[in-house]
């Protein structure tokens, strides 16, 4: 690589790191913690490359973004954030960041894309992003594989006129990805649409339904569920729609290729919905977003219910570990009811094990069936993962974000059982304990006093 990259991040491990590697690379560096003094670098026409974290101790990284374009048009700039929800990807986006990374980042990753920008020249600057702010009822946060390439595709296809098909079981938050689509992109000021089956009724219904969704976006909820009837009905109103025609989104938990395959949903709506499908993850295919989950919807519930609530670490461990076959809705209800039945600040286990005992039955959270192979669920899960693309192929480095992924649960469950001594921790899992030290950074694996698992 060759030019000069300004780096701006409040974490001195970061800019140490990030500078070490572009260095290397064989780019100049330039490293700040202020966000002041990287739009002084900008103005002063410093910089081929902007890296950039989100949240500044003096200021917004994103806010920056649309000044950044006015001043330096063409200047790709690369967003990193630990603010993992859509959100952030979405903004980022709109301001038309080159890249959107989420931390913590694989470094390898980052040099490809950075020197990805370094090569690419942008044609025009960038529209300044109208920033808008996340409606608390929108949970759609997670920091794992699964959910970024979620927001990713949901940041690319949000202004295309392709039908939508979201996909997922129930209470994955289907209807949500739906409303944010159209709620951040160019239709949102346009009405959104919510289709009944009473909507289809009758020789005027699909015309009115049609009129009603002009110009916005018209949604057909778990349409696997619409019967021959009512199929024929939306293939023939969506090949009449004519010009200023709403945008088509629709959601199922169920399989709507197999059902066309088996004869049970038309094989010309199909095609006519899928125009681009979005995957949307259940909680066991996104284990390390639970926490996460739980700590927004305390935080939401603190605000709606005026209760500060906080979930002690057995609780936590427990609800990590529970199946959820109700997804993110369970999950939310589940804690909602903690927070006006616990009588202390910190919840208990105790009190989880009362709640989660009148939801549906616990099942141990599996890859797959009794005796299943890891070999066998490590491929179904990467298949999973090829598969949320949508028919592309995922970013480059995936053999680096798989090992990674692989590797932290492994290094953090041989510390538990080992009982944090790291020489032990190396013996058992056969690498040297200098070794063993490395990867604990590099993965930003967190090392506390941990008890022996039993």
């Amino acid at each position: 690589m060759d030019g000069t990259v300004l780096v701006a991040d409040d974490d001195r491990t970061i800019r140490t790191v990030l500078t070490q590697a572009l260095t290397r690379a064989g780019c100049k560096v330039h490293a700040t913690s202020s966000l002041m003094t990287l739009m002084r670098w900008v103005e002063e026409g410093k910089g081929d490359l902007v890296i950039s974290d989100v949240i500044m101790p003096d200021g917004n990284g994103l806010d920056a973004l649309p000044r950044i374009s006015k001043m330096r048009p063409g200047l790709p700039v690369i967003v990193i954030s630990a603010q993992n929800t859509i959100m952030t990807a979405i903004q980022a986006a709109e301001a038309e960041a080159f890249d959107y990374l989420p931390k913590p980042f694989d470094l390898p990753d980052l040099m490809k894309r950075s020197a990805r920008a370094l090569e690419q020249k942008r044609r025009a600057p960038a529209k300044p992003a109208q920033p808008r702010e996340a409606g608390d009822d929108l949970p759609l946060v997670g920091r794992t594989p699964a959910m970024q390439a979620l927001y990713r595709l949901v940041a690319r296809v949000m202004n295309t006129d392709l039908a939508v098909l979201v996909t997922g079981e129930s209470g994955t938050g289907k209807s949500l990805i739906a409303k944010a689509i159209h709620d951040f992109s160019d239709r949102r000021s346009q009405p959104f649409v919510v289709a009944q089956g009473s909507d289809l009724a009758g020789m005027d219904g699909p015309s009115a339904l049609m009129s009603r969704a002009r110009g916005g976006s018209l949604v057909f909820d778990e349409v696997a569920d619409y019967d021959d009837d009512m199929q024929a009905r939306i293939v023939r109103m969506l090949d009449l729609a004519g010009d200023n025609a709403p945008r088509i989104m629709a959601t199922s938990q169920t399989d709507l290729a197999a059902r066309m395959e088996g004869g049970q949903f038309r094989q010309d709506l199909f095609y006519r919905l899928s125009g681009v499908t979005l995957h949307v993850p259940s909680l066991r295919e996104r284990v390390d977003d639970i926490p996460l989950l739980a700590e927004h919807f305390l935080a939401k519930g603190e605000r709606d219910l005026g209760a500060l609530r906080r979930l002690s670490n057995d609780a936590r461990d427990l609800i990590r570990a529970y199946s959820w076959p109700g997804n993110v809705r369970q999950l939310e209800n589940t804690l909602r009811r903690l927070m006006v039945t616990s009588s202390e600040a910190e919840i208990t286990r105790a009190e989880v094990e009362s709640v989660l005992g009148n939801q549906p039955a616990m099942e141990p959270l599996k890859g797959g069936g009794e005796g299943e192979k890891l070999s066998a669920s490590v491929a179904r899960h990467l298949k999973r993962y090829f598969d949320l693309h949508g028919g592309q192929l995922p970013p480059a480095g995936v053999y680096q974000r798989i090992l990674r992924e692989v590797e932290t649960p492994l290094i953090e469950i041989a510390l538990d059982a080992t009982a944090g001594n790291q020489a032990k921790c190396a013996d058992l899992l056969g690498i040297n304990r200098n070794t063993l030290r490395k990867k604990i950074t590099d993965l930003d694996i967190r090392v506390t006093r941990r008890r022996k698992l039993m």
